[in-house]
Protein backbone atom coordinates (compact mmCIF):
# COMPACT_ATOMS: atom_id res chain seq x y z
CA UNK A 1 0.00 0.00 0.00
CA UNK A 2 1.29 3.43 -0.91
CA UNK A 3 2.75 5.93 1.75
CA UNK A 4 -0.52 8.35 1.70
CA UNK A 5 0.93 11.63 3.37
CA UNK A 6 4.10 11.37 1.00
CA UNK A 7 1.89 11.23 -1.98
CA UNK A 8 -0.62 13.75 -0.73
CA UNK A 9 2.85 15.98 -0.19
CA UNK A 10 3.76 15.52 -4.01
CA UNK A 11 0.24 16.03 -5.51
CA UNK A 12 0.43 19.31 -3.27
CA UNK A 13 3.44 20.33 -5.03
CA UNK A 14 1.98 19.64 -8.64
CA UNK A 15 -1.29 21.34 -7.93
CA UNK A 16 0.47 24.61 -5.93
CA UNK A 17 2.49 25.06 -9.29
CA UNK A 18 -0.30 24.35 -11.39
CA UNK A 19 -2.20 27.25 -9.55
CA UNK A 20 0.59 29.99 -8.43
CA UNK A 21 2.22 29.03 -12.30
CA UNK A 22 -0.44 28.85 -14.63
CA UNK A 23 -4.23 29.28 -13.43
CA UNK A 24 -3.10 32.82 -11.37
CA UNK A 25 -2.28 36.00 -12.87
CA UNK A 26 1.06 36.82 -11.27
CA UNK A 27 1.00 40.92 -11.65
CA UNK A 28 -1.07 43.52 -12.61
CA UNK A 29 -0.06 46.93 -14.24
CA UNK A 30 -2.32 48.53 -12.23
CA UNK A 31 -1.42 49.42 -8.98
CA UNK A 32 -4.96 48.44 -7.33
CA UNK A 33 -5.06 45.62 -9.86
CA UNK A 34 -1.66 44.44 -8.47
CA UNK A 35 -3.18 44.09 -5.22
CA UNK A 36 -5.72 41.71 -6.12
CA UNK A 37 -3.80 39.69 -7.57
CA UNK A 38 -1.27 39.74 -4.37
CA UNK A 39 -4.22 38.55 -2.72
CA UNK A 40 -5.57 35.89 -4.78
CA UNK A 41 -2.22 34.37 -4.30
CA UNK A 42 -2.13 35.07 -0.77
CA UNK A 43 -4.16 32.06 1.08
CA UNK A 44 -3.34 29.81 -1.83
CA UNK A 45 0.56 30.14 -1.46
CA UNK A 46 0.62 29.26 2.47
CA UNK A 47 1.33 26.16 3.52
CA UNK A 48 -1.51 23.46 3.36
CA UNK A 49 -2.14 19.61 3.70
CA UNK A 50 -3.88 19.69 -0.02
CA UNK A 51 -6.17 16.76 1.32
CA UNK A 52 -9.15 17.70 -1.71
CA UNK A 53 -6.52 18.02 -4.75
CA UNK A 54 -4.91 14.54 -3.59
CA UNK A 55 -8.76 12.59 -2.68
CA UNK A 56 -9.53 13.63 -6.00
CA UNK A 57 -6.10 12.72 -8.43
CA UNK A 58 -6.46 9.13 -5.57
CA UNK A 59 -9.96 8.11 -6.53
CA UNK A 60 -9.51 9.28 -10.27
CA UNK A 61 -6.42 6.20 -10.49
CA UNK A 62 -8.13 4.41 -8.42
CA UNK A 63 -10.85 3.75 -10.78
CA UNK A 64 -8.48 3.24 -13.54
CA UNK A 65 -8.04 7.06 -14.66
CA UNK A 66 -4.66 9.17 -14.48
CA UNK A 67 -4.17 10.86 -12.50
CA UNK A 68 -2.21 13.86 -14.83
CA UNK A 69 -6.05 13.95 -16.33
CA UNK A 70 -6.85 14.79 -13.00
CA UNK A 71 -4.30 17.64 -12.06
CA UNK A 72 -6.75 20.77 -13.41
CA UNK A 73 -9.80 19.46 -11.72
CA UNK A 74 -7.47 18.73 -8.34
CA UNK A 75 -6.33 22.75 -8.86
CA UNK A 76 -10.17 23.85 -8.87
CA UNK A 77 -10.93 21.79 -5.73
CA UNK A 78 -7.81 23.59 -4.40
CA UNK A 79 -9.00 26.86 -5.11
CA UNK A 80 -12.67 26.55 -4.13
CA UNK A 81 -11.31 25.73 -1.20
CA UNK A 82 -9.17 29.22 -0.96
CA UNK A 83 -12.08 31.33 -1.89
CA UNK A 84 -14.42 29.87 0.44
CA UNK A 85 -11.89 29.92 3.11
CA UNK A 86 -11.46 34.18 2.36
CA UNK A 87 -15.05 34.55 3.32
CA UNK A 88 -15.71 32.30 5.32
CA UNK A 89 -12.66 34.05 7.59
CA UNK A 90 -14.94 37.48 7.30
CA UNK A 91 -18.20 36.18 8.00
CA UNK A 92 -16.57 34.34 11.10
CA UNK A 93 -14.43 37.16 12.42
CA UNK A 94 -11.41 34.59 12.22
CA UNK A 95 -7.87 36.62 13.04
CA UNK A 96 -6.06 33.59 11.83
CA UNK A 97 -5.66 31.09 8.79
CA UNK A 98 -2.95 28.70 8.05
CA UNK A 99 -0.45 30.59 11.10
CA UNK A 100 -0.93 34.11 9.68
CA UNK A 101 -3.40 37.18 10.16
CA UNK A 102 -6.48 35.80 7.81
CA UNK A 103 -7.15 38.56 4.39
CA UNK A 104 -9.13 40.46 5.76
CA UNK A 105 -7.36 41.51 9.07
CA UNK A 106 -4.43 42.33 6.58
CA UNK A 107 -6.12 44.11 4.11
CA UNK A 108 -9.77 44.97 4.60
CA UNK A 109 -12.84 42.91 4.75
CA UNK A 110 -14.19 44.67 1.55
CA UNK A 111 -10.99 44.28 -0.49
CA UNK A 112 -11.25 40.38 0.97
CA UNK A 113 -14.66 39.44 -0.33
CA UNK A 114 -13.56 40.44 -3.47
CA UNK A 115 -10.62 38.43 -3.88
CA UNK A 116 -12.67 35.64 -3.33
CA UNK A 117 -14.91 36.36 -5.86
CA UNK A 118 -12.13 36.89 -8.20
CA UNK A 119 -10.47 33.40 -7.12
CA UNK A 120 -14.30 31.64 -7.69
CA UNK A 121 -13.97 33.09 -11.32
CA UNK A 122 -10.97 31.67 -12.01
CA UNK A 123 -12.07 28.54 -10.59
CA UNK A 124 -14.54 28.12 -13.26
CA UNK A 125 -12.02 28.85 -15.67
CA UNK A 126 -9.60 26.00 -14.55
CA UNK A 127 -13.11 23.88 -14.66
CA UNK A 128 -14.19 25.07 -18.24
CA UNK A 129 -10.27 24.55 -19.70
CA UNK A 130 -10.92 20.66 -18.91
CA UNK A 131 -12.81 20.63 -22.15
CA UNK A 132 -8.71 21.25 -23.95
CA UNK A 133 -7.70 17.55 -22.01
CA UNK A 134 -10.93 15.47 -22.13
CA UNK A 135 -13.36 16.49 -24.11
CA UNK A 136 -16.11 19.22 -23.52
CA UNK A 137 -19.14 16.56 -22.43
CA UNK A 138 -16.35 15.30 -19.83
CA UNK A 139 -15.81 18.90 -19.44
CA UNK A 140 -19.28 19.96 -18.45
CA UNK A 141 -20.02 16.90 -16.56
CA UNK A 142 -17.40 18.07 -13.98
CA UNK A 143 -19.00 21.50 -14.30
CA UNK A 144 -22.19 20.27 -13.65
CA UNK A 145 -20.94 17.98 -10.52
CA UNK A 146 -18.98 20.93 -9.10
CA UNK A 147 -21.76 23.61 -9.08
CA UNK A 148 -23.67 21.06 -7.03
CA UNK A 149 -20.38 20.71 -4.32
CA UNK A 150 -21.08 24.83 -4.53
CA UNK A 151 -24.39 24.72 -3.71
CA UNK A 152 -23.99 21.73 -1.10
CA UNK A 153 -21.42 24.16 0.72
CA UNK A 154 -23.22 26.90 0.68
CA UNK A 155 -26.12 25.43 2.38
CA UNK A 156 -24.31 24.09 4.99
CA UNK A 157 -22.33 27.01 5.76
CA UNK A 158 -26.29 28.83 5.83
CA UNK A 159 -27.21 26.44 8.10
CA UNK A 160 -24.14 27.34 10.64
CA UNK A 161 -24.53 30.79 10.08
CA UNK A 162 -28.51 30.55 10.86
CA UNK A 163 -27.90 29.23 14.45
CA UNK A 164 -25.49 31.84 15.44
CA UNK A 165 -27.66 34.76 13.99
CA UNK A 166 -30.69 33.27 14.65
CA UNK A 167 -29.30 32.18 18.23
CA UNK A 168 -30.30 28.61 18.24
CA UNK A 169 -29.68 26.31 20.92
CA UNK A 170 -32.00 23.44 20.89
CA UNK A 171 -29.82 21.11 18.68
CA UNK A 172 -28.99 17.68 18.46
CA UNK A 173 -26.30 15.70 17.34
CA UNK A 174 -28.60 14.55 13.91
CA UNK A 175 -28.63 18.47 13.78
CA UNK A 176 -24.68 18.57 13.19
CA UNK A 177 -24.50 15.78 11.19
CA UNK A 178 -26.83 17.72 8.78
CA UNK A 179 -24.98 20.50 8.63
CA UNK A 180 -21.20 18.57 8.60
CA UNK A 181 -22.36 16.60 5.45
CA UNK A 182 -23.32 19.71 3.55
CA UNK A 183 -20.48 22.05 4.95
CA UNK A 184 -18.02 19.69 5.10
CA UNK A 185 -18.06 16.20 3.22
CA UNK A 186 -19.39 17.23 0.65
CA UNK A 187 -16.03 19.63 -0.46
CA UNK A 188 -13.59 17.67 1.32
CA UNK A 189 -14.31 14.35 0.50
CA UNK A 190 -17.82 13.46 -1.30
CA UNK A 191 -16.98 15.57 -4.50
CA UNK A 192 -13.36 15.67 -4.77
CA UNK A 193 -13.92 11.04 -4.63
CA UNK A 194 -16.69 11.75 -7.33
CA UNK A 195 -15.00 14.19 -9.24
CA UNK A 196 -11.72 12.00 -9.79
CA UNK A 197 -14.15 9.15 -10.34
CA UNK A 198 -15.92 10.79 -13.41
CA UNK A 199 -12.48 11.62 -14.78
CA UNK A 200 -11.81 8.21 -15.20
CA UNK A 201 -15.53 6.67 -16.21
CA UNK A 202 -17.39 5.62 -13.49
CA UNK A 203 -21.06 6.51 -13.40
CA UNK A 204 -24.60 5.60 -11.72
CA UNK A 205 -24.01 3.19 -9.04
CA UNK A 206 -20.11 3.82 -8.40
CA UNK A 207 -20.59 7.01 -7.49
CA UNK A 208 -23.37 6.96 -5.32
CA UNK A 209 -21.29 4.80 -3.07
CA UNK A 210 -19.00 7.61 -2.95
CA UNK A 211 -21.61 9.32 -1.13
CA UNK A 212 -22.16 7.24 1.44
CA UNK A 213 -18.57 6.47 1.97
CA UNK A 214 -17.63 10.36 1.90
CA UNK A 215 -19.99 11.04 4.30
CA UNK A 216 -18.50 9.06 6.54
CA UNK A 217 -15.13 10.25 6.34
CA UNK A 218 -15.92 13.82 6.05
CA UNK A 219 -18.22 13.91 9.33
CA UNK A 220 -15.45 12.40 10.67
CA UNK A 221 -13.12 14.92 9.33
CA UNK A 222 -14.77 17.75 10.91
CA UNK A 223 -15.22 16.13 14.59
CA UNK A 224 -11.73 15.92 14.57
CA UNK A 225 -11.37 19.37 13.42
CA UNK A 226 -13.68 20.69 15.97
CA UNK A 227 -11.90 18.51 18.84
CA UNK A 228 -8.51 20.31 17.24
CA UNK A 229 -9.75 23.79 17.78
CA UNK A 230 -10.05 23.72 21.55
CA UNK A 231 -6.94 21.01 22.39
CA UNK A 232 -4.69 21.52 19.35
CA UNK A 233 -1.48 23.63 19.45
CA UNK A 234 0.19 26.64 16.92
CA UNK A 235 0.45 24.19 14.61
CA UNK A 236 -3.60 24.26 13.94
CA UNK A 237 -3.00 27.33 12.44
CA UNK A 238 -6.30 29.09 13.84
CA UNK A 239 -6.62 30.53 17.46
CA UNK A 240 -7.49 27.95 20.22
CA UNK A 241 -10.85 27.62 21.34
CA UNK A 242 -11.96 30.34 18.16
CA UNK A 243 -14.77 27.90 17.56
CA UNK A 244 -16.22 29.39 21.46
CA UNK A 245 -15.47 32.86 20.20
CA UNK A 246 -17.50 32.93 17.01
CA UNK A 247 -20.03 30.94 18.71
CA UNK A 248 -20.32 27.67 16.74
CA UNK A 249 -22.87 25.14 16.92
CA UNK A 250 -19.99 22.05 17.19
CA UNK A 251 -20.95 18.21 18.60
CA UNK A 252 -18.52 18.95 21.40
CA UNK A 253 -20.76 21.71 22.71
CA UNK A 254 -23.86 19.85 21.80
CA UNK A 255 -23.18 17.10 24.39
CA UNK A 256 -21.57 19.57 26.88
CA UNK A 257 -25.01 21.55 27.02
CA UNK A 258 -26.99 18.64 26.74
CA UNK A 259 -24.98 17.19 29.83
CA UNK A 260 -24.79 20.24 32.38
CA UNK A 261 -27.01 21.67 34.76
CA UNK A 262 -29.34 24.25 34.04
CA UNK A 263 -27.59 26.64 35.05
CA UNK A 264 -24.70 25.65 33.61
CA UNK A 265 -26.26 25.86 30.25
CA UNK A 266 -27.97 29.20 30.63
CA UNK A 267 -24.28 30.67 31.65
CA UNK A 268 -22.75 28.75 28.60
CA UNK A 269 -25.35 30.18 26.42
CA UNK A 270 -25.23 34.05 27.79
CA UNK A 271 -21.42 33.77 27.03
CA UNK A 272 -21.62 31.97 23.72
CA UNK A 273 -24.18 34.96 22.56
CA UNK A 274 -22.00 37.43 22.98
CA UNK A 275 -20.82 39.03 19.53
CA UNK A 276 -17.33 37.65 18.85
CA UNK A 277 -15.11 41.03 20.71
CA UNK A 278 -17.53 41.12 23.41
CA UNK A 279 -16.04 37.76 24.72
CA UNK A 280 -13.35 37.85 27.60
CA UNK A 281 -10.57 35.33 27.49
CA UNK A 282 -12.27 34.26 31.01
CA UNK A 283 -15.17 33.75 29.74
CA UNK A 284 -13.89 31.28 26.72
CA UNK A 285 -11.89 29.82 29.77
CA UNK A 286 -15.08 29.22 31.91
CA UNK A 287 -17.22 27.04 28.86
CA UNK A 288 -13.89 25.25 27.76
CA UNK A 289 -13.74 24.21 31.50
CA UNK A 290 -17.11 23.00 31.55
CA UNK A 291 -16.62 21.38 28.16
CA UNK A 292 -14.01 19.46 29.68
CA UNK A 293 -15.95 18.74 32.99
CA UNK A 294 -17.93 16.28 30.93
CA UNK A 295 -16.21 14.98 28.81
CA UNK A 296 -17.16 16.40 25.63
CA UNK A 297 -14.11 16.65 23.57
CA UNK A 298 -13.03 13.37 24.76
CA UNK A 299 -17.10 11.84 23.55
CA UNK A 300 -16.68 13.42 20.15
CA UNK A 301 -13.21 12.34 19.60
CA UNK A 302 -14.58 8.99 20.16
CA UNK A 303 -17.78 9.51 17.80
CA UNK A 304 -14.63 10.73 15.16
CA UNK A 305 -13.05 7.60 15.36
CA UNK A 306 -15.81 5.36 15.55
CA UNK A 307 -17.97 7.00 12.89
CA UNK A 308 -21.16 8.28 13.65
CA UNK A 309 -22.65 7.35 10.84
CA UNK A 310 -23.20 3.39 10.41
CA UNK A 311 -21.20 1.21 8.19
CA UNK A 312 -20.88 -2.61 6.91
CA UNK A 313 -18.46 -4.58 8.60
CA UNK A 314 -16.46 -5.02 5.96
CA UNK A 315 -15.99 -1.39 5.17
CA UNK A 316 -15.21 -1.36 8.80
CA UNK A 317 -12.49 -3.19 8.86
CA UNK A 318 -11.24 -2.59 5.41
CA UNK A 319 -7.59 -1.87 5.90
CA UNK A 320 -7.54 1.07 2.92
CA UNK A 321 -10.60 2.44 4.79
CA UNK A 322 -8.78 2.80 7.69
CA UNK A 323 -5.24 4.10 5.89
CA UNK A 324 -7.43 7.09 4.50
CA UNK A 325 -9.39 8.62 7.76
CA UNK A 326 -5.99 7.90 9.17
CA UNK A 327 -4.66 10.26 6.75
CA UNK A 328 -7.52 12.34 7.09
CA UNK A 329 -6.92 12.95 10.80
CA UNK A 330 -3.74 13.18 10.77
Amino acid sequence: MMDLNREMVRIKKKVDSLILKDLLPQSGEVGEVDVLYRMMRDYPARPAKGLRPFICTTSCRAFGGKIEDALLTAAAIELFQNWILIHDDVEDGSQMRRGRPALHVMYDWTLAINAGDALHARMWKALLANRLKLGAKKAITLMDEFSRIVEETTEGQHIELGWVVGRRWDLTPSDYYTMCLKKTAWYTTIGPMRLGAIIAGASGRALETLVEIGTKLGVGFQIHDDVLNLSGNKKYGKEIADDLLEGKRTLILIKALNSCTGSEKERIVSILNKKRDEKTVREVKEVLSLIKKYGAIEAASQEAAGEPVSRSRSQKNSPAFMEWRTTLVA
